[in-house]
């Protein structure tokens, strides 16, 4: 069957699934259990007075992008605990930011240093919570704009100290005060990508003409211009994962399939320091040996679950193709479903004989975990790790550590078995594993130990539980219910020319790609 023949298949095959989801949406509502003892209650902050400060002048104004024309979606209903579920999660990003530069810590309550990567989850959630109604859209912006001005002047260059990044990229990680450097960690061109798409999503949000909003939009502009794309590409068109001052270049090239989809995007959109569009063919290089079969699902597999997530945060990839999907015959939206429904078959399957797994307590990715040390379990020796990229496949790393937002941020993907799989892992677990920010980032009732622990705690007759947040893990929550709520993030970053063009440029047809270019609803 041809890829054009496939397509009819596959959209009546999501209009099933959107008709299986609203009733499974409206029977979990029924189901609902009322809130695990010891979580605490969920308080919204009265509204406070905007703050509006004074707006950056601009001798040159940007203009909200020419854009696709895009049809708002009704608002999908959902059990009262994603409502719930989303603000706790969004407040996360809220609450922890920093008061003068928006940076946003890494983990929280452990005291940590920002994560840039989270910084643009952050940037995603504030139009989110003005949609819900959790902020206003002043004090929205407000935030926005003030983190736009600190990545705009925060130092760049090739010193190995005080500086923030080089050639318009961005260390993984900041100090939260000084927004330097931290240690010797690596300058990230995915951290950076992923950064820029919360940049470039509130460039596109914030559409109105007032002094404010067009700063938005001017910084996000002038931050995404400046990132040289093309000195990232040191081994022919391939784009590599970062840069060091001591030690050059990181070794290694971002190729498919991963989470770093959204580098090459960006890379092929940039207005000033665009790649070539030989940098896609060097991506899709290796398909034809992720291509196959895992627990019951044919699609392109990557063993950790968030590399299905991120680039699906910002980019709508439902019903558009490039060659390389076109020749598989599926977009990548339902190569993403298909590794989601591969996730609850491997927890069914079990073959490791965790405790706890099944058909609605599943969700390998990377997390924290226990402790780094071997144990018995099950009358052989297990390994168990901390912080790792756990997942699903030949020589992936299962340790029982389950991290809610692989399932939370599939919903999207498959509401029909994320909805009763988070239902269930907070009507069985919640008293232990739900907090002020909702899910902590992973838990483990295999882990029965009284050992030495990294990051969590033991609770006896449960197991491990996470202490900590972790906000490359909360962002994708809050995104994707939304994106399964309303399309807000996909129906925003279809608007925007940037993302529009990286994904031509990639040779992307089809879907909202071949639609008219028209003037963007505003929000």
């Amino acid at each position: 069957m041809s890829a054009r023949q496939a397509y009819p298949l596959l959209g009546i095959l999501l209009l099933a699934v959107t008709v299986v989801s609203l009733m499974v949406s409206r029977a979990s509502e029924m189901w609902l259990q009322g809130k695990p003892a010891g979580v605490p209650a969920l308080t919204k902050p009265p509204a406070s007075a905007s703050s509006k400060g004074d707006a950056l002048s601009s001798s040159k104004p940007i203009a909200a992008p020419l854009v696709a024309a895009v049809t708002r979606p009704a608002s999908r209903t959902l059990p009262h605990l994603f409502d719930e579920l989303q603000e706790r999660t969004f407040r996360y990003f809220w609450d922890n930011a920093d008061a003068a530069t928006g940076l946003v810590p890494d983990r929280f309550p452990t005291p940590s240093f920002s994560s840039i990567a989270a910084v643009g989850f952050a940037l995603t959630s504030y139009p989110v919570g003005v949609e819900r109604g959790y902020v206003t859209r002043e004090d929205a912006r407000d935030r926005v704009l003030k983190t736009l001005r600190f990545f705009r002047d925060a130092p760049q260059g090739s010193e190995a100290a005080g500086m923030a990044g080089h050639n318009g990229f961005f260390y993984r990680y900041l100090d939260m005060k000084t927004g330097h450097r931290v240690g010797d960690i690596e300058l990230s061109t995915v951290d950076t990508a992923l950064l820029l798409a919360g940049m470039l999503f509130c460039q596109s949000y914030f559409d109105r003409p007032d002094a404010v909003e067009a700063d938005i939009r001017r910084l996000a502009e002038e931050i995404y211009g400046r990132v040289n794309w093309r000195w990232a590409q040191v081994r022919g068109a391939a784009i590599s994962h970062g840069w060091t001052p001591e030690s050059s270049f990181l070794e290694y090239d971002w190729r498919g399939y991963n989470e770093a989809m959204l580098v090459y995007i960006l890379a092929l959109g940039s207005p000033t320091h665009g790649v070539a569009p030989a940098a896609w063919a060097e991506w899709v290089r290796g398909y034809d040996r992720l291509w196959g079969a895992l627990y019951g699902q044919t699609h392109l597999r990557f063993d950790s679950h968030f590399g299905h997530q991120y680039s699906h945060v910002w980019v709508d990839f439902r019903g558009i193709v490039d060659a390389a999907m076109r020749k598989l015959g599926i977009d990548y939206f339902e190569n993403s479903r298909r590794a989601t429904y591969a996730q609850r078959a491997y927890a069914m399957a079990n073959p490791k004989g965790w405790t706890g797994y099944g058909e609605n307590v599943w969700g390998l990715t990377a997390s924290d975990g226990s402790a780094d040390v071997e144990l018995a379990f099950a009358g052989e020796k297990r390994r168990f790790r901390t912080y790792y990229a756990r997942g699903v496949g030949e020589g992936s790393i299962d340790d029982g550590t389950i991290a809610p937002t692989a399932a939370a941020a599939s919903i999207a993907f498959a509401p029909e078995i994320v909805i009763p799989a988070i239902e269930e892992m907070h009507r069985r677990y919640g008293e232990h594993i739900y907090g002020k920010y909702g899910f902590y980032d992973a838990f483990n009732p295999s882990f029965d130990y009284e050992v030495p622990l990294r990051h969590g705690r033991h609770i006896p007759g449960f197991g491990w539980v996470d202490n900590d947040y972790l906000g490359i893990d909360q962002g994708p929550i809050v995104a994707m219910i939304e994106n399964h709520r309303s399309d807000l993030v996909w129906r925003t970053t279809r608007t925007n020319a940037h993302i529009r063009r990286g994904l031509l440029r990639a040779g992307f047809t089809g879907g909202w790609l071949d639609a008219p270019l028209a003037k963007a609803d505003s929000h």
